[in-house]
């Protein structure tokens, strides 16, 4: 199932398509967390990862990780971007727009968790023609699994660097 997020920009004059997998991972959660992006366009290829070695949530590295993608596209394109995050697709493809029309608040008036990730994934958002894409997650996407193990990877580097500072 794919759903276009709100207020999508239209693509650039190219029909030039990024394909996108992300993920997210906290051990334990709350705890340390990392996320990973791999980013598709034709046959090239570019990993992200990164981490936090302090205390996160799994929402937060699963925010975090589209964020960092999108954000590391130089051009408005057209993205096709796959999580296995419900909560992350589901926020930006249906939730979003009433938490705007109502001062990021929920429909039980209450704020936002994670506003401010929220704010910059709907913000980076905006440049793109982006289509949300649910995988489930550890069954064997090749896409989902490599996000995975970036998420792992960020984490790891995360701790690590904090550990030897």
């Amino acid at each position: 199932m794919s759903e276009q997020s709100p207020d999508s920009a239209e693509p650039s004059e190219s029909t030039e398509t990024v394909t996108i997998h992300t993920d997210g991972a906290c051990v334990p959660n709350p705890g340390p967390g990392g996320w990973g992006a791999l980013l598709r366009i034709g046959s090239h290829e570019l990993e992200l990862c990164g981490g936090e070695a302090g205390q996160t949530t799994n929402n937060r590295m699963e925010l975090t990780a589209p964020i960092k993608a999108l954000e590391a596209l130089t051009r408005p394109v057209r993205v096709e971007l796959y999580t296995d995050s419900t909560y992350v697709r589901s926020g930006i493809t249906s939730w979003v727009n009433g938490w705007k029309r109502n001062g990021w608040k929920t429909s039980a008036k209450q704020p936002v968790k994670n506003v401010d990730l929220w704010q910059e994934l709907d913000a980076a958002c905006q440049r793109h023609e982006v289509h949300w894409h649910w995988v489930k997650g550890h069954a064997g996407d090749e896409g989902n699994e490599r996000a995975d193990r970036l998420a792992a990877r960020g984490l790891t580097e995360a701790v690590e660097a904090a550990e030897a500072s």
